[in-house]
């Protein structure tokens, strides 16, 4: 059974430019720092656009990891869909929804859902542990891309 994990944040500044920033993989890999997180896209930009693959490699529970996701779904500024093609999960989905408040407040919503490996034992290791540290992930990406929306500039 997948586990779905969902973050919804309020931020003050337009859909486009909460958009741009989530697509950004030195915004990505910068949330993260702690897991020394590092993005290679394949086409070589630091920008992602639909059908782009990108692999992230970092350092979780003391593990290193690797997964490569592509850009399914691209509706700028609303929505966009990465999906794992390669990784530690089953399977994976991740979508972002940026919905338009007006006087330039954006509700960003991340919703990621998971297939654990190895079956039921996999699913129960899922939303023990998998699910609580995804959720924080999350939410810690989420307040990055905030102060870097809401800061004049929008500079790193």
């Amino acid at each position: 059974m997948p586990a779905v994990i969902e973050v919804v944040s309020l931020i003050n500044a337009a859909p486009g430019t909460v958009f741009d920033l989530e697509l950004d993989v030195d915004v990505h890999a910068d949330s993260v720092a702690g897991s020394r997180e590092t993005a290679t896209t394949t086409t070589g930009h630091r920008q992602l656009t639909l059908g782009d693959d990108v692999t992230f490699r970092a350092r979780h529970f003391g593990v290193r990891w690797r997964m490569t996701s592509r850009i399914q779904a691209y509706e700028r500024p609303s929505r966009f869909v990465d999906v794992q093609t390669r990784g530690p999960f089953r399977a994976m989905r991740h979508e972002h929804l940026f919905e338009d408040l007006g006087d330039g407040r954006t509700r960003m919503t991340d919703r990621m859902t998971i297939r654990a490996p190895f079956g039921p034992v996999g699913a129960v290791v899922a939303r023990a542990v998998l699910v609580p540290y995804l959720k924080r992930l999350l939410v810690l990406r989420a307040a990055h891309v905030k102060r870097l929306a809401e800061t004049a500039g929008h500079g790193r």
